[in-house]
């Protein structure tokens, strides 16, 4: 790696160097609330490294890109650490968790979600999954007390070791078909006539299922409402936003090689369609809050798949706003059943929610807010990013699977504002919850403005993903 190579990656090098020396901070002075503050002062410097310092290099080690993608995504999953941690701040001092270690796991979760997103090989596609998901492992069962979260963290490393073992073995086909870990360059195996064609395409349907069960797509989604429930409410979101939407930013990348409709397509296709439709009909019928989110990120990762279908071009440019909006929405939301909790736990059951509106009126109506951004209601983020996704599909000629992607979103309608109408709308309010403190606010203030800002008036950035994805 040369000297230009490091300079490149001084973003990445942030988070996971502060990360370390966070660590080893925490072992000398054990105080939770500072460690976590310092922790998203770090991240913050890494988002501002990667979007004001200019690389001299726009690929590393012909591994991992350093253009403007690569540091967009780096800038807002640098964010997404600094939001979790700051919905951890209170949630994190009550249940008792380490800050050093808390605070570095999410460090370096952010530059494994950093490093994926701008991979441009397969190694280096293997590399950057690896190490968040290593740590998501750890963060899932933090809350040592609580046996949903040992049983959720069993369930997702027991599942993600088998994903490892295909993930390897499909790399290693991809590359004996096409010589090369290099993308676009490794897809070259699956061009029809190729001589190894039979192993590339073995190779892809291997990291197809680990793709399907990395951002949970039916059939491979049944581990997620399971440890949905079972993390911590800031982790959930973490789970539910970075870790999915860095796999989909490698994957705009990785499919820029494919031919337009081979054979990858119909295989797509069907995973779009199940997701939606075995997502909507199973977040009907659940009364756990976490778990109807769990079910509802099925749907979205769903809708996503759509636009990488679109292909280049508004597909690609969907994908990436409808990730910035995700995130926010869903962030949001769990950052709010964090701010709601107190040492006896979380707010889960519809229940638990039951009138609360009137008596948490700022944090309740900024549920709504993100529950509407995820249906799709204008004027939220949500109704713009499915409106590109479902142009970009019709455009594109999925019709058929646009219009399967409106259904869900109209039946999703139902299990949205069943949540909002028990905040509401009753007044049997029997549960008390916890105040919040001010870095839950700030957090909360800052999902709701952006999910409703890119809702009135997503231009701005609209014409920064024209500027980096390619027409």
């Amino acid at each position: 790696m040369t000297r230009a190579d490091l300079l490149a990656l001084i973003p990445v090098l942030i988070l996971a160097l502060g990360s370390a020396a966070l660590l080893l901070l925490g072992a000398w002075w054990p105080r939770r609330r500072p460690l976590l503050r310092l922790a998203t002062v770090i991240a913050l410097a890494g988002a501002a490294a990667a979007a004001f310092y200019t690389p001299p290099t726009t690929e590393i080690a012909g591994m991992f890109g350093a253009g403007l993608y690569a540091r967009f995504f780096t800038v807002l999953w640098s964010l997404v650490a600094a939001l979790t941690l700051l919905l951890s701040v209170r949630y994190g001092d009550e249940r008792h968790f380490a800050g050093g270690e808390y605070g570095a796991l999410v460090l370096f979760g952010a530059a494994g979600m950093a490093l994926l997103s701008s991979a441009t090989s397969l190694v280096g596609f293997f590399l950057g999954l690896e190490a968040f998901t290593l740590v998501l492992y750890i963060l899932i069962a933090f809350h040592k007390d609580d046996p949903l979260g040992a049983e959720a963290g069993l369930k997702y490393l027991v599942l993600g070791a088998v994903a490892t073992g295909f993930l390897a073995f499909g790399i290693a086909l991809i590359y004996t078909a096409a010589g090369t870990f290099h993308l676009p360059e490794a897809m070259a195996g699956l061009a029809a006539g190729a001589s190894m064609r039979p192993l590339g395409l073995l190779g892809w349907g291997m990291l197809l299922l680990v793709i399907g069960f990395k951002v949970s797509l039916v059939p491979f989604h049944l581990w997620t409402p399971d440890v949905y429930q079972g993390s911590p409410a800031p982790v959930a979101g973490l789970l539910s936003t970075g870790s999915k939407g860095a796999v989909f930013a490698a994957l705009v990348t990785v499919f820029a090689g494919l031919p337009a409709g081979g054979d990858l397509a119909p295989i797509l296709w069907l995973l779009a369609a199940l997701s939606m439709l075995v997502g909507t009909l199973s977040a009907l019928r659940q009364e756990n809050v976490k778990r109807m989110l769990a079910y509802s990120s099925v749907v979205h990762m769903g809708y996503v798949v759509i636009a990488l279908l679109a292909g280049q071009g508004a597909g690609d440019r969907a994908v990436v706003f409808y990730l910035v909006a995700y995130a926010a929405a869903n962030i949001g939301a769990f950052g709010v059943l964090a701010s709601l909790s107190d040492r006896g736990g979380e707010p889960q059951t519809n229940d638990d929610l039951r009138g609360i509106g009137w008596r948490y009126p700022f944090r309740c109506a900024a549920l709504a807010v993100f529950l509407l951004s995820l249906a799709g209601i204008p004027p939220t983020a949500g109704f713009v990013g499915k409106f590109a996704i479902f142009w970009a599909a019709i455009e594109a000629g999925y019709g058929w699977l646009a219009i399967l992607g409106i259904f869900a979103s109209l039946v999703s309608l139902y299990y949205y504002l069943r949540v909002i109408v028990l905040m509401f709308m009753s007044y049997e309010c029997v549960c008390e919850h916890a105040r919040g403190g001010p870095a839950e606010h700030t957090a909360l203030a800052l999902c709701l403005a952006v999910a409703l800002y890119l809702g009135i008036y997503p231009g701005p950035l609209l014409e920064l993903i024209a500027t980096i994805v390619p027409p």
